[in-house]
């Protein structure tokens, strides 16, 4: 939006603004709310005035802004975790404040805890999102004792994984494709390090991190399942702060200091494991070259110019790395950069604009020499995001803007040696734009409706230089397709482009003081794809646009849902929401389909639609010694492709009926805690063989029916139990410590089960009549008796208890 319209906007909005105000002398009071320990913003932090029993909640800048009649009022401060603040506000002229709140003292008598995680709840307009703060993600007993971000969503309801060490995570039936994860605004292709055991964020760099599973605001775009959103600490500006941890795979290290008193701070977080270092001098001199290691670097930085202008530059950088010799291994890393400028164009019309990087690549090597292979591929963002609020009065808030995103694919660019000779097949280099402009408003109605409604509008668009293919469409369904024609485009030339239109709606409204109906209604385009088959994302799968060939899926999301607070002082919550997804353009596979380094891979593509629909319940003790939640989603996902399953439904490879998650936290005094967290799923689909024939004495399994994910592996469950020591607050003369620590004590998988990752058939070379059982239970509906050669494999990614011990420190 050039200058020239922006003012013409502003103009309008200003004279909607006159409209709901004239004839009344009003005034704003504005601000942000701060930890009063450190100086970072309250992210959610709320405003309340008794007086017009309503208030504000601050955005993800820590800003918040209310424009009431001229008169004296007292506005109430509060965060979870952290002392409520009242002031008194003489309001006959604009004010702008700057809150800062501390965290509640701990009492030696009894430790109070409160909000363990914090989900929507009856009063705010919010439906299936869940938010979790560091302090929460650190309590939850994890693999190795590491606190992780990934794995502590993988609690929240309607969360879940295809097995252990899965890379990504389903949302609502939903693939690992269809999840934006955001990291200060800049998107993550891969987020996890050592194949999903640990995620790319570093907990000690972390601030707040909020999943939307939908009602999803209209300033968010690009995937149809969720938005993660994880927001980085912009570090204390306060005084000097260290914090790390030494655990048993990694450690890590975080910095945090002002440049400026209250003005300027910034961080810097690493980590880094150490498997190969301590494996090195047990290894025999002719494995000297294994490694198998990774790193991270997240660093922040944020300058407060004046009241109306604040900047913040932020970046990671990190690497997996697994070598099995000089010439042998694969790697892939993600590298971002992030830009912000917040400034106050009026007292209630706040601004943030966005400048980022993002570029995810990966390779893979092996062989000699004079006989070797290597292959490169990745993609590259640059994006701008210009957001504007509009705060016209305490019941209507305007949200608008708009984002471009510029990608760059690379498919494969591979160098192969054969006998010293080198030959490079290089794919056809992607490029694409992907612009959008939204505006979204919230609107309250009285005391007992509210509104949520808004629209996106975004196009895409693929330009050259580059090769296209048309594919013969008469081919039968679910064969391959043969090129038919082919077309070159020069540069900048367009060779496909879409746009489409996301309406978005939600509301609530008021039951009782203590409860609320919800619903909501979402349409998201998604122009980029996963190409994978495999049973769970790995590093090595490749990205895709949209194209002449590959139309981008179209998602439609509907929720109900009930909230309520129940007890004295709003102790528990109890929630249930139904949703109902479904899906235009889902792509899956041929049988046999070849997805890597294939020049004509959309001739091995299909398309149908897709439906996911169940219903997640939620039950949260928020206060006291003893808190939790329990979490039960039914739900369903399922696939209609023409060519694929006899043209019936089908269930999805991450189809899980049942998901069970629960998590409990005491607190037995003020420096023991143990926590614990169990994990029911339903066993995820895969597909079995139905017969089978012998040729040449060697068994080969045959699908009859061309069913595809026609058996459920066995069930998933799992126990957790985790265990604090804090170090003592005071010294041996009575004067408080300056440094903080804390030992972790964990035990995963406490009862050794031996979950299901994978089962397949293999032959053996016995020639008897044997029946050769589960490892763990047995598969539904399949006789594993034979009369020859074949039996079935279980494979366990971790088939025992796993005990570890990390310590922490701060100060």
């Amino acid at each position: 939006m050039n200058k020239s319209n922006m003012k013409y906007f502003l103009i309008i909005v200003s004279c909607f603004s006159t409209f709901f105000t004239y004839g009344q002398e009003k005034f704003t009071l504005n601000g942000v709310i701060k930890d009063a320990t450190n100086g970072e913003v309250l992210i959610g932090a709320t405003v309340y005035i008794p007086d017009i029993q309503s208030g504000a909640a601050t955005n993800e800048y820590g800003f918040f802004s209310i424009t009431l009649k001229a008169g004296t009022y007292i506005a109430y401060y509060r965060y979870l975790g952290y002392s409520d603040l009242s002031q008194t506000i003489v309001l006959d002229k604009d004010v702008q404040q700057v809150i800062e709140l501390s965290p509640e003292a701990e009492q030696l008598e009894e430790v109070v805890v409160k909000g363990e995680l914090e989900q929507a709840t009856p009063q705010n307009i919010e439906m299936s999102t869940n938010k979790l703060e560091q302090r929460i993600i650190q309590k939850i007993p994890m693999l190795f004792g590491e606190a992780d971000v990934i794995r502590s969503i993988l609690l929240l309801p309607g969360v879940s994984t295809v097995g252990e060490g899965a890379s990504g995570f389903n949302v609502r039936g939903g693939s690992v494709s269809q999840n934006l994860i955001l990291q200060d605004e800049a998107p993550l292709y891969n987020s996890s390090h050592l194949f999903g055991f640990f995620s790319v964020f570093n907990p000690d760099a972390v601030k707040d991190v909020k999943l939307y599973k939908g009602a999803i605001p209209s300033r968010f775009g690009g995937r149809l399942a969720s938005i993660l959103d994880v927001r980085m600490k912009e570090g204390n500006n306060k005084k000097l702060g260290v914090s790390g941890g030494i655990g048993t795979v990694f450690s890590r290290l975080a910095i945090e200091a002002p440049f400026a008193k209250d003005r300027a701070s910034f961080i810097i977080a690493a980590r880094r494991s150490y498997i190969d270092i301590l494996s090195k001098p047990f290894l025999p001199s002719e494995n000297s070259d294994i490694a198998i290691y990774f790193y991270d670097i997240t660093a922040k930085t944020n300058y407060i110019i004046n009241r109306k202008n604040n900047i913040y530059l932020s970046g990671y950088f990190g690497r997996d790395v697994f070598k099995f010799n000089k010439n042998s291994g694969f790697n892939w890393g993600n590298s971002t950069a992030t830009f912000r400028w917040n400034h106050l164009f009026k007292e209630n019309l706040f601004s943030n604009f966005t400048f980022s990087y993002s570029n995810y690549d990966y390779s893979l090597q092996f062989g000699s020499d004079n006989d070797s292979f290597k292959w490169k591929s990745g993609i590259r963002n640059a994006i701008f995001k210009p957001q504007l609020t509009y705060f016209l009065n305490q019941k209507l808030e305007l949200n608008f803007g708009g984002e471009a995103i510029y990608y760059a694919f690379n498919p494969a660019t591979t160098t192969g040696v054969s006998n010293g000779v080198v030959q490079e097949v290089n794919l056809d280099k992607k490029y694409n734009l992907e612009v959008a402009a939204y505006v979204g408003a919230t609107q309250k109605i009285g005391r007992l409706v509210e509104l949520e409604y808004g629209l996106r509008f975004s196009h895409f668009r693929l330009f050259g230089p580059g090769t296209t293919y048309d594919y013969d469409n008469t081919v039968e369904p679910g064969k391959r397709k043969p090129v038919i024609n082919t077309q070159k485009y020069s540069s900048n030339e367009t060779i496909s482009a879409y746009n489409n239109f996301e309406p978005r709606f939600s509301f609530k409204v008021v039951t009782s003081e203590r409860s609320s109906v919800k619903g909501s209604y979402n349409r998201m385009s998604q122009y980029l794809h996963l190409i994978s088959n495999t049973t769970a994302s790995v590093p090595l799968d490749v990205w895709t646009p949209s194209t002449k060939n590959i139309k981008p899926e179209i998602g439609h999301q509907f929720t109900l849902g009930y909230f309520r607070d129940i007890g004295l002082e709003k102790k528990y919550e109890l929630s249930a929401e139904v949703y109902l997804r479904t899906t235009q353009n889902q792509i899956d596979y041929i049988d046999g389909a070849d997805l890597l380094i294939n020049e004509f891979l959309e001739g091995d593509i299909l398309s149908g639609k897709g439906r996911a629909y169940g219903i997640e319940t939620y039950f949260q003790k928020k206060k006291g010694k003893f808190t939790g939640w329990v979490s039960y989603t039914l739900g369903r996902s399922e696939l209609k492709v023409a060519g694929i399953n006899n043209g019936e439904w089908y269930k999805t490879r991450y189809n899980q009926t049942h998901n069970l998650k629960i998590a409990a936290f005491y607190d037995i005094n003020e420096r023991w805690s143990v926590s614990a967290n169990f994990v029911y799923l339903s066993g995820t689909p895969t597909t079995f063989p139905t017969s089978r024939y012998f040729q040449q004495g060697i068994l080969i399994p045959h699908n009859y029916n061309d069913t595809r994910n026609n058996i459920n592996l066995p069930s998933y469950h799992r126990l957790d139990l985790g265990f604090t020591l804090n170090a003592k607050k005071l010294k041996k003369n009575g004067k408080v410590r300056k440094n903080k620590g804390y030992w972790v004590f964990s035990l995963y998988n406490v009862y050794s089960r031996k979950n299901p990752f994978s089962i397949y058939f293999a032959q053996t070379p016995q020639k008897k009549n044997t029946t050769y059982p589960m490892t763990e239970g047995k598969v539904p509906n399949l006789d594993l008796t034979v009369q020859d050669t074949s039996f079935a494999k279980q494979i366990s990614i971790l088939g025992s208890i796993v005990p570890s011990v990390s310590y922490n420190f701060k100060f």
